[in-house]
């Protein structure tokens, strides 16, 4: 499995997990290993699925880092 499938699959694990901490780590080595804009939606997509609805609030704050870190 390459890189940016294991962040993403380590992304959508911390989400259903609820670890904010991890969740920007694996959003930051998503960002790194050059995820687009179209998959990290599926990512998170996938985890909210798989979560529930616990997991919205954290999917929000998700969103805003993975903002965050394009706009740099």
């Amino acid at each position: 499995m390459d890189v940016k499938t294991k962040e993403m699959l380590g992304l959508v694990a911390s989400m259903v997990l609820r670890c904010d901490d991890c969740i920007k780590y694996h959003l930051g080595k998503c960002h790194e290993a050059g995820v687009k804009h179209d998959e990290m939606n599926e990512v998170f997509m996938i985890a909210n699925l798989v979560g529930g609805s616990i997991v919205i609030p954290h999917y929000r704050r998700a969103v805003e880092y993975w903002a965050e870190l394009n706009e740099a």
